[in-house]
């Protein structure tokens, strides 16, 4: 399968997602994961890779694997599309190992604005070619962001259109604090959560492999439970942490 290339209006960055000719359903759950690799990340980046490799894994073994298409981010200071939309078939898990690469600040707005964004113009592009559509969106960080272009008044637009716009039945968004030890950035990570509108904040305060299996777990489940409710006019159920 290719994938297009599509621009996001007012962002640097667009993303990319396979031609909607070459899809075979007729309904998907879209699947965005951005992984924060600032970094302050490099001491367990290679468990955050595995976690990754987890949630593909146990995702390709859902009964709806054929319906959930996944779009996975990076981003430091900058945005970096390990692959755009592609159906979950066509994720190999072997091709997360060594993936990521840690360094530089980060760009959490970004992140979120370009997540969101790309589900809500995507899922226009299917809606309007007669699919039937939801979404999910994840935003994985260990801190603070300290190098957006975009603001959170952007990203609270983006989600905003996706709703109104009415060509996702539901979205559902979370972001994601991983390592947060410190109080101050607990509070921040929160404050953010509420200034963009994502549905709900969870907090792991380590970032070991143990941490990260029950994120996989946790992020596993939630896409099931999303690509499940399709049809049924709303979201999935908020599952415990």
């Amino acid at each position: 399968m290719s994938l297009a290339t599509h621009p996001i209006a007012k962002s640097r960055y667009g993303f990319s997602a396979t031609r909607v000719a070459d899809l075979g359903a007729t309904e998907y759950t879209l699947v965005a994961i951005a992984a924060d690799t600032s970094g302050s990340v490099h001491p367990f980046l290679r468990d955050i890779e595995g976690c990754l490799k987890e949630v593909v894994r146990a995702c390709r073994h859902s009964p709806r694997a054929d319906q959930l298409m996944m779009r996975v981010v990076s981003f430091d200071d900058a945005l970096d599309e390990m692959h755009g939309f592609k159906p979950l078939p066509g994720c190999d898990v072997g091709d997360y190992d060594g993936c990521l690469r840690a360094g530089g600040t980060t760009a959490l707005i970004d992140a979120a604005h370009n997540a969101v964004a790309s589900v809500a113009t995507y899922g226009r592009d299917l809606s309007d070619n007669d699919f039937d559509v939801n979404a999910i969106v994840f935003v994985i960080t260990d801190g603070c962001d300290n190098a957006s272009s975009a603001k959170a008044d952007d990203v609270v637009a983006a989600l905003e259109a996706a709703r109104q716009e009415e060509s996702l039945e539901s979205i559902t968004t979370i972001l994601v604090g991983v390592n947060v030890k410190q109080r101050q950035v607990s509070q921040e990570l929160k404050r953010v959560r509420k200034a963009v509108g994502f549905d709900r904040y969870v907090e792991l305060d380590r970032a070991d492999a143990s941490a990260l299996a029950k994120l996989a777990d946790f992020v596993s489940r939630s896409i099931s439970a999303q690509s499940q409710a399709l049809g049924q006019g709303g979201a999935g159920p908020a599952l415990t942490f």
